[in-house]
C-alpha cells in the first residue's frame, strides 16, 4: 500500500514538472535548473577544465571592435601595439584578434603563467565585482610571473585604484580564454540589472 502511495506521489511529481504549464510549475523548473547548473554541472565544467571559473559574461564592452573589420580597427590602435612591439602581422595571429561583445560568454581552461604568451586573453580578480577579461600585452617575471594586459578598445591599460592591469600577478588568475558564445551572457547582465532595479526600488 506504501509503495502504491509512494508511486502515485512520484507520478503527481513527475507530472507537475515536466507536464502541467502553470506558473508555478515554471517557476519550479526555473529553480531546478538553477540548481543543475550552479552546483552540478558549472562545478563539473571547473573540474574538466581546470579552473573555479570555467564560464564568464562579458559585461563591458572593452572588447569591442564595434564591427570593424581587422584592417580598420588595426590602423585605428596601431600605434599603441607598436610601442609594445606589438605588431600587426602579430596579432593578426591572436586568439580572438577581432575581439568580443559585451553580452557574449567566454569559455575558459586553467592555464600555467609560465604557458601563457602576449596576445592570450585572460581573466583575472581585482578588488572590482566582476572579473577582468583582456589580452596580455606584456610579461615578466620578478620572483613570478606578472603581465599588462589592455581590452582592445581601450586606448590604454587601465590603472586605477581598484584595477592596475599595468601589474597583474599570476595569484590573479581565473583562466585563459578557448572560445565564445555570442550574446549568450545577456541573460546573467539581464537578470543582474532585473535585480537590482527590484532592490533599488525597495
Amino acid at each position: 500500500m506504501r509503495k502504491k502511495s509512494l508511486n502515485t506521489t512520484w507520478k503527481k511529481v513527475w507530472y507537475f514538472i515536466w507536464e502541467d504549464n502553470s506558473i508555478w510549475s515554471w517557476i519550479v523548473n526555473i529553480i531546478l535548473a538553477f540548481i543543475l547548473i550552479k552546483f552540478i554541472v558549472y562545478p563539473g565544467l571547473g573540474l574538466a577544465l581546470g579552473t573555479s571559473y570555467p564560464i564568464v559574461a562579458v559585461v563591458s564592452d572593452s572588447m569591442e571592435h564595434n564591427g570593424l573589420l581587422f584592417d580598420e580597427w588595426w590602423s585605428g590602435k596601431s600605434t599603441w601595439y607598436l610601442e609594445y612591439n606589438i605588431t600587426k602581422q602579430d596579432f593578426n595571429e591572436f586568439k580572438l584578434k577581432n575581439g568580443f561583445n559585451k553580452g557574449d560568454i567566454i569559455i575558459l581552461k586553467g592555464a600555467d603563467p609560465a604557458d601563457l604568451r602576449i596576445g592570450d586573453v585572460i581573466v583575472f580578480k581585482t578588488s572590482r565585482p566582476d572579473p577582468i577579461i583582456h589580452r596580455i600585452v606584456k610579461k615578466w617575471s620578478e620572483d613570478s610571473y606578472y603581465f599588462q594586459t589592455k581590452g582592445d578598445k581601450n586606448s590604454d591599460s587601465i590603472r586605477e585604484p581598484d584595477l592596475d592591469e599595468t601589474r597583474v600577478s599570476e595569484k590573479q588568475l581565473i583562466g585563459k580564454s578557448l572560445f565564445r558564445i555570442p550574446w549568450l551572457g545577456y541573460i546573467k547582465i539581464w537578470f543582474v540589472d532585473l535585480l537590482n532595479f527590484l532592490l533599488n526600488r525597495g
